[in-house]
């Protein structure tokens, strides 16, 4: 079924066409046609995400399709197997069955008649994921990709584990993933199958948290997916583009150090959204950066994009700790070869400090062992683990975290430098307990005191260098280890203090290990490593970005985490109980229920709400517990559905366990409910 068309300035908007599969299914997408196709035949750029076209993403995707089309390209926004209106159902991310999927969509558009034969891949997050994973299995018509906030490595740097330490994003993601999924199609587009089609969404809905808790290894699940296993496999072009708020801006460092096609990269100040949208800013008319792209291996147009320099990023000045950062000052600066101390460039050092007896200096001092048993609390002031460009997300100052940590202090620096890169520590250390994981923070000390994160890494010790195997730690015995910090852009300033903080706990941005540990580090023989970056003329002379268009979406955006997302932040201290309550509220009115709002094009009223709760106490690890409540609502008329869930997860020192409760409401009436239970060992986490 084909909707009718919609004249849109020079373009024709489709609302909705299916995309015929050789199994059987259909996948739903909305299409935005430059006129010109009808006379000449034009490249096709695709998105493929779960995010359903027909609400969730609507407003946004208008604005880049549409900015897109309107520069002579077709562009197609598909929903995946098992979401919005498309046929089938989602068993999970990023599944060998969604990359065949994609794969004959791209065959698909190639064979249009309005197509030269050639497309592109754009996407953020997961669409970013698909399209390295797509470039991957090497589809003859696919041209070139554009991949935002994604990543290389599905086990080592996604929401579910990172450093081989369980991240509470793993319960946070799997409670959104399952309820956006069990909204229905849109009957206006699926007509009376609509009820059967919602049922069986319903009734297959997998317990996502489950799932990936029952990999808590690099095994081959998290293999399958990552395009890191090989690099070589991807000889389309890529441009890789992220920001230092986001979560996943260390993947864009190795996709230019491992990728040997045609490849650029960008890395400004942002969070979890695309830099046209940019929070914090300066935001950028990327849609502009990325038709130079397009036009360069689309249309075979050199508009030099290829001869300025690989990698761009941000440079960020120093800044008072906040929660949020409206603008994050800074400069851009940009290199041709990354890594950067491999080029052997007299631009780029490293620098040695040593961790002496409280101490960040020169020359190591003798030996001595310094030890601590971390409070559970320890990474309170962390923020999120993804920044979306919303309020209460962001490090907040340090100082109370420092306080509970092994902190060393460097002298006050006299002149200023810049990082660029990640940081290293190499450390000599003993635990008394055979699981155990250890928090690293390179801190900005200001000369008031105030204490700004700069970056930071988790590593369960448990786990060996790529996280596939356990290790047997020699409990009382010290080891060594190394470990790097996420890559940074960093200007410390005269007068600052480096500062490099050590704890075994960071919640609630990690699960504790099951037992308090005390973590012995051995002063003297440890060393912070700093990737050290003169400045070029080369940054001087680069061509300014130009700032977005002034066109700001059309409807309301309902997407979680969007930068318009009300957001509430509170942490409690019960003293009577020591127990320390993290809780969070996105787009909810007072009264608890979702704010909604309207989109006129097609009538519906469309909200959700979000309540995360994560509670622990400082000498009980196995006092964790996290729970995410979930609503989302749609309403046209007499159409009203409501989606709730909750998910949550504790632990004993052998097992977690999960539970989640859904509901389906359509109108006053419960439709479906499910619950589900699951113990799951832990495997040395």
């Amino acid at each position: 079924m084909t909707t009718p068309s919609i004249a849109l300035d020079d373009i024709e908007h489709v609302e909705h066409i299916w995309i015929p599969l050789s199994d059987g299914c259909r996948l739903a997408a909305r299409m935005w046609l430059p006129r010109l196709a009808a006379r000449e035949r034009v490249p096709a750029i695709l998105e493929s995400i779960p995010y359903r076209k027909r609400d969730v993403t609507r407003a946004r995707d208008e604005r880049m399709h549409g900015f897109f089309a309107r520069k002579g390209y077709a562009c197609v926004r598909v929903d995946v197997r098992g979401c919005g209106e498309s046929d089938g159902r989602l068993d999970d991310e990023y599944t060998e069955r969604e990359q065949l999927d994609t794969m004959e969509v791209i065959a698909w558009l190639a064979a249009q008649r309005w197509c030269n034969g050639k497309v592109g891949m754009i996407g953020k997050s997961w669409g970013g994921f698909a399209a390295l994973q797509v470039a991957a299995r090497r589809p003859p018509a696919l041209a070139a990709v554009i991949s935002v906030c994604s990543t290389d490595d599905r086990y080592a740097d996604d929401a579910h584990y990172m450093g081989g330490c369980l991240l509470n994003e793993n319960l946070i993601w799997g409670s959104v993933l399952m309820t956006s999924n069990a909204l229905p199609p849109d009957p206006e587009l699926v007509g009376d199958a609509w009820r059967s089609i919602w049922r069986e969404r319903l009734e297959r809905m997998p317990l996502f948290v489950a799932k990936w808790l029952e990999h808590q290894r690099r095994d081959d699940y998290w293999r399958q997916g990552s395009v890191c296993e090989d690099f070589a496999a991807i000889r389309c072009p890529v441009y890789a583009v992220g920001g230092w708020a986001d979560g996943y801006s260390n993947a864009i460092p190795r996709l230019m150090a491992g990728l040997n096609c045609p490849r650029k990269a960008l890395i400004g100040p942002w969070a979890h959204v695309y830099p046209h949208e940019g929070i914090p800013r300066p935001a950028i008319d990327f849609l502009a950066e990325a038709t130079r792209w397009w036009n360069h291996w689309l249309k075979g147009i050199d508009d030099g994009i290829m001869t300025e320099p690989r990698f761009r990023v941000w440079m960020q000045s120093a800044v008072t700790p906040r929660s949020f950062y409206d603008v994050r000052p800074g400069r851009w600066v940009a290199e041709e070869a990354w890594p950067l101390v491999s080029t052997d460039s007299p631009r780029c050092t490293t620098r040695r400090l040593v961790l002496n007896w409280r101490r960040l200096e020169e020359r190591a001092s003798p030996p001595a062992p310094l030890a601590s048993r971390s409070p559970q609390t320890v990474g309170l002031t962390a923020g999120s683990w993804c920044g979306f460009g919303v309020e209460g997300e962001m490090p907040t100052d340090q100082r109370a975290d420092d306080g509970k940590s092994l902190a060393f202090d460097s002298e006050p620096i006299l002149e200023p430098f810049e990082i660029l890169g990640a940081p290293e520590l190499e450390l000599r250390l003993s635990v008394d307990r055979p699981l155990a994981l250890i928090a690293i923070r390179l801190n900005d000390v200001a000369p008031d005191g105030a204490v700004t994160r700069v970056t930071y890494c988790v590593r369960n010790l448990c786990r060996g260098d790529d996280g596939s195997a356990s290790v047997e730690l020699p409990v009382g015995r010290p080891f060594s280890v190394r470990l790097r910090l996420g890559d940074v852009a960093h200007r410390f300033e005269a007068g600052h203090r480096l500062r490099v903080s050590i704890s075994s706990t960071y919640w609630p941005i990690v699960w504790p290990a099951p037992h308090p540990v005390r973590l012995t580090l051995m002063t003297g023989e440890s060393t912070l490593l700093l990737p050290v970056r003169t400045p070029s003329t080369v940054d001087d002379a680069l061509k300014p970005f130009a700032a977005p268009e002034d066109d700001p979406p059309s409807e309301p955006q309902s997407t979680h985490g969007e930068p318009d997302t009300d957001v509430e932040r509170t942490v409690t201290w019960d003293v009577a109980t020591d127990e320390t309550v993290y809780r969070s509220t996105t787009d909810a009115a007072e009264d608890g229920e979702p704010i909604l709002e309207t989109i006129p094009d097609i009538g519906i009223e469309s909200g959700h709400s979000i309540v995360e709760r994560f509670t622990i106490r400082d000498d009980d690890p196995l006092s964790a517990s996290g729970q995410v409540d979930h609503v989302v609502v749609r309403r046209r008329g007499e159409w009203q559905i409501r989606i709730e869930t909750r998910t949550s997860m504790s632990a004993d020192a052998l097992r977690f366990h999960v539970a989640a409760e859904l509901r389906a409401h359509e109108g006053e009436t419960c439709v479906f409910e499910r619950r589900w239970e699951r113990s799951i060992l832990r495997d040395g986490v």
